[in-house]
């Protein structure tokens, strides 16, 4: 494998280095949702991660991720999994051809030799979940090319591409796709009736929800109140509550209402932030047949936090105990999340000592409510023996935990003692956690340790994502390199990623600005890198203007 894409590496590596050249002026700085899964067996795409992608080995080159972050002489390097080694020379590969023809690309994978199985198709997809033209490319031929091999894409592969297709709104490619699945027998599962809710919910098109959740009995799939508990929650995710809600009403009897069904729409309208609906729901309830149970009176006392109500939800918290119904671990984390946000760090503190007494025990969510706010008030002490307490009662720090450290460092120094905690407890690396460094960095000016994380990111294939892209194009425009930041967007929007709104903005404004710079600049002399007017001073005392 190594001498197959031995050239490949080598470019993809010049490639890169290209790719992001950032040249920014190093300045020297003083040191100074509450509702558990509702639906058994329905699994949706989720984005963290539990367990640990890098193994510490001696001797590693320099340019791994942990060690690039840090100072020299204080370097830790990891390995990464050799299972994922394949992919990743077959992700640079699509990476390189991105712009040849389909044949071209799928000649150039023949040539490869490769050992499909789903494993690495499914590895090869999860790194391209914000591109889908290379992952439907890739999909399509080794589809065909399995047909030769003895290879068939399994359930999972044809999910996993639905979703891609879906996420990035090629809903042409997803309806023949899944066409095509309803045709063979075994590629449809419950997973892939929960992708294409989810997707359509997504987008907006409710009408195609209903008429997938429909299209069960036609493939010999139970039209139960499951699947229909299904089709509530993908409609209360993006917020179609008040269709959600209709449907409860108007199928009641097909299916008639539980407590779970009533709790999916009050969730929903707390997730929307309309506390008045979520309080006439909530009587709807109390008046129905349905006895509300823990995860009620859960939505409910969140729905009140978040529209700041704190001190009627402290008392509904309070009733809880004295009928007899025990709130459980998210109730609490809710009421000490809450507590903190108002500043109210010992009242949360005694809630937290309060759930060890009544045998209702902490976990990670609940430290990471206290660590998110005592690191915004920098009492790092008690954040460290926090962490500690964790690790003591096997109660891990997710990705979040180390979120909340990395936000709160002030130097580069600091990053890389985070990192290698996170690597020594086993929590892998997310998206999130890769753009938050890559943002830090950006603010810094570190050019290297910026550079490592893209280089990383891409490796792992994390990204890089829509934030990932909005990070770059904002940080370049606030450092004057207007024409970088406009080719990056050129780039993003080549992937079929949609910008933010406020994105859409800057770059119009840049566009603008690029505009009269050029026009002002006289016949026969160009705006260079070293032409003044494009030097980040001259910009930042005009981004206000501009926009």
């Amino acid at each position: 494998m190594q001498s197959r894409f031995h050239a490949l590496r080598l470019y993809s590596r010049v490639n890169t280095q290209l790719k992001f050249k950032f040249d920014f002026p190093t300045q020297p700085r003083t040191k100074y949702s509450i509702l558990p899964n509702l639906i058994p067996n329905q699994q949706f795409h989720s984005t963290q991660n539990t367990k640990s992608e890098f193994n510490s080995r001696e001797g590693l080159e320099r340019d791994e991720f942990i060690g690039s972050v840090a100072d020299p002489g204080e370097r830790e390097v990891f390995r990464r999994d050799p299972n994922d080694e394949t992919a990743l020379e077959i992700q640079n590969l699509l990476k390189i051809r991105r712009d040849s023809s389909v044949s071209g690309i799928e000649r150039a994978l023949h040539l490869c030799k490769l050992s499909l199985t789903d494993d690495l198709v499914l590895n090869v997809l999860k790194r391209h979940r914000s591109d889908w033209k290379p992952a439907y490319v890739f999909f399509n031929w080794a589809s065909r090319c399995g047909i030769e091999s003895g290879y068939s894409p399994g359930c999972g592969v044809h999910n996993e591409i639905l979703d891609i297709l879906g996420r990035m709104r090629r809903f042409h490619e997803m309806t023949q796709l899944f066409d095509e699945m309803s045709k063979r027998k075994g590629l449809v599962n419950e997973r892939t009736f929960g992708v294409l809710l989810n997707r359509y919910a997504a987008a907006h098109k409710i009408e195609e929800a209903v008429n997938i959740f429909y299209k069960r009995r036609e493939l010999g799939f139970q039209l139960d109140l499951i699947a229909f508990q299904t089709l509530l929650l993908s409609l209360c995710r993006y917020k179609h509550v008040e269709m959600a809600e209709f449907l409860l009403h108007s199928k009641k009897n097909e299916f008639p209402a539980d407590i779970r069904s009533m709790n999916i729409i009050l969730n929903g309208w707390c997730v929307l932030g309309s506390l008045r609906e979520a309080k006439r729901f909530w009587n709807d309830i109390i008046r129905s047949k349905c006895k509300p149970d823990k995860f009620t009176y859960g939505i409910f006392i969140n729905s009140l936090t978040k529209a700041g109500k704190l001190s009627t939800a402290v008392k509904l918290f309070q009733a809880m105990w004295e009928k007899g119904c025990k709130p459980d671990v998210a109730i609490c984390n809710c009421i000490i999340d809450a507590l903190c946000f108002k500043k109210r760090i010992p009242e949360a503190l005694e809630v937290f000592r309060e759930m060890n007494e009544r045998d209702c025990h902490p976990d990670v969510a609940t430290y990471n409510s206290l660590i998110k706010h005592l690191c915004k008030i920098q009492r790092f002490k008690k954040v460290y023996k926090l962490l500690d307490e964790m690790e003591q009662m096997g109660c891990l720090p997710n990705a979040r935990t180390y979120v909340y450290l990395l936000k709160s460092t002030k130097t580069p120094e600091e990053v890389p003692w985070i990192l290698e905690r996170m690597e020594r407890n086993g929590c892998r690396m997310n998206s999130d956690s890769y753009n938050l460094i890559l943002k830090l960095f950006m603010d810094w000016d570190c050019e290297e340790k910026l550079k490592s994380t893209l280089d990383e990111m891409e490796r792992n294939g994390m990204g890089p994502d829509q934030r990932t892209y909005t990070i770059i194009i904002h940080g370049l425009y606030d450092k004057g390199r207007i024409e970088d930041a406009l080719s990056y967007f050129k780039q993003m929007t080549s992937m079929g990623m949609v910008p933010e709104p406020r994105t859409m903005l800057l770059v119009n404004a840049m566009n603008i600005k690029l505009k009269e710079e050029r026009e002002a600049v006289p016949e026969g002399k160009g705006l260079g890198n070293n032409d003044d007017s494009t030097r980040p001073s001259s910009r930042r005392g005009r981004k206000k203007s501009a926009l």
